[in-house]
């Protein structure tokens, strides 16, 4: 049992220092650990995996085979070193995720929201978020890389954004329209006044000169959209943060059809932008859009009239 304790923690180092991030893994195999030690399991079996797995009653099916698949990866490793450890079959729970639809926000859903934020108190407080949450509405970029950017990743004067850790532990650089550098550039000298001493080097700061906190960040946007009296549209997930990022990516795909650009073949440019692993995540960013559905089938059209 020793043996397996180190031999997770070895997993899971090995694992992350390839990128994963594996949150909560630490927790679950531990708990699954102190299950065998608590049967007097001497062997590392599917059906031990299972049982676990299941022990949860109030937990949903999707639940039980995450657990599972906590287990099976970890499975994986072990049968590496001895291979008397059984790896539970991938179908032995079936999970089934469902993602709803992202909410798009309109043009004048965003102006609003941000002439809200501008309202908010004391005057940094609001230019903050005013700022904060117009740069995600325009470049797509995740909540966490936004309130992550330090100062010296902003450059102004070359238009450029640098994002140094991206989610898939890539960097990039985003070029910036000259409007949005206005905008930034306007921000910075509204914060240098206000808050002259920060505590930390972040571009965008608290009203104590630290860091934003992802958490407070969506605690304030939620009470923009009631502000402003957006409601959640059926079937969708509901207005969020990260629905910007959505819009901006099936507006850039709806002026690429409308200018007659050739979405296909700059979706790999989108997907780079977006700081996507594969184009296909960025397909999904795209799919259920009726707007981008009717310019995909005029284009279509367009395209078989000219094969006649």
């Amino acid at each position: 049992m020793t043996d397996w304790r180190q031999s997770a923690v070895d997993y899971l180092s090995v694992r992350r220092a390839l990128g994963f991030k594996l949150r909560g893994h630490d927790r679950l195999l531990a708990d699954f650990l102190d299950h065998l030690e608590r049967s007097g399991a001497t062997a590392f079996t599917s059906q031990a995996a299972l049982a676990w797995a299941t022990g949860l009653p109030d937990a949903s099916p999707t639940q039980w085979a995450h657990r599972l698949s906590v287990v099976r990866g970890f499975a994986r490793h072990l049968q590496c070193l001895d291979q008397s450890v059984e790896v539970p079959p991938s179908d032995l729970l079936v999970r089934r995720h469902y993602r709803p639809a992202a909410h798009l926000y309109s043009d004048a859903d965003i102006t609003g929201l941000l002439e809200v934020a501008a309202t908010l108190r004391p005057a940094l407080r609001g230019a903050t978020y005013q700022t904060l949450f117009g740069l995600l509405s325009v470049t797509g970029m995740r909540i966490g890389e936004a309130i992550g950017l330090d100062r010296d990743n902003v450059d102004l004067r070359a238009g450029v954004v640098h994002i140094p850790l991206t989610k898939f532990r890539k960097h990039r650089r985003l070029p910036l329209h000259e409007t949005t550098c206005a905008a930034l550039r306007g921000y910075a000298h509204v914060r240098d006044v206000l808050c002259p001493q920060p505590k930390v080097p972040s571009f965008f700061v608290s009203t104590r000169g630290t860091r934003l906190l992802d958490v407070s960040v969506h605690d304030v946007f939620r009470t923009l959209l009631t502000d402003i009296g957006l409601e959640p549209q059926p079937s969708s997930a509901g207005p969020k943060v990260h629905g910007l990022r959505h819009t901006f990516a099936v507006a850039t795909v709806r002026d690429w059809h409308q200018g007659g650009a050739d979405p296909a073949g700059n979706l790999s440019v989108l997907s780079a932008y977006l700081g996507h692993a594969n184009p296909a995540y960025t397909y999904w960013y795209l799919q259920a859009c009726p707007e981008l559905l009717r310019l995909a089938a005029e284009r279509l059209e367009r395209w078989q009239e000219l094969q006649r």
